[in-house]
């Protein structure tokens, strides 16, 4: 299936708008992550968890899906394909491990959001989960740097599977 000009365009639009989207609100969480794990003011660390909840779950995550499923349309109606270059499985791989793991990262978001709700934080207060919520949220840019980094540069190297099919659309004779 191949998508027509516009429907590629709008797709390819979607695309980048919800992948830029995703790496910019997962920095923004990671500043507020560094934030309630080192503020000594019990009021902005509640804030800081509290705004990490809802950033999660009505941002993060619509964003990774859209990502996701965007790049998945890309890569099945256009030329790339999904199957035919390195670049492009590792990327799925990527924001699919992505998108996994921040999917598994929303359960201890909530967790220290309702602490944080109910409780006032110390500084010595779940300090082992509060580190995590530094060191995921900043492996998860590096993971979507790298992911745009594919994007840009497309490194070279056909799979088998591709250099079947460019063999073969070689062969038949275009009219």
């Amino acid at each position: 299936m191949t998508m027509t000009p516009g429907t590629r365009k709008f797709a390819l639009t979607a695309h980048i708008t919800s992948s830029v989207g995703w790496l910019g609100a997962a920095a923004s969480f990671l500043v507020l992550a560094v934030a309630g794990l080192t503020s000594q003011d019990a009021e902005t660390v509640r804030a800081a968890y509290l705004a990490m909840d809802l950033m999660g779950r009505f941002v993060i995550v619509p964003l990774g899906l859209v990502s996701l499923l965007t790049g998945l349309l890309q890569s099945l109606g256009t030329e790339w394909g999904l199957v035919r270059h390195y670049w492009v499985l590792v990327k799925l791989l990527v924001t699919v491990l992505a998108t996994i793991g921040l999917l598994v990262h929303m359960q201890p978001i909530s967790y220290m959001a309702g602490v944080a709700a109910e409780t006032t934080l110390s500084a010595a207060d779940l300090r082992e989960p509060r580190v995590r919520l530094v060191a995921q949220p900043g492996a998860a840019v590096l993971v979507l740097v790298v992911a745009t980094t594919l994007s840009v540069y497309k490194p070279r190297g056909m799979t088998g599977y591709g250099w079947r099919k460019r063999d073969k659309q070689r062969k038949v004779p275009q009219p």
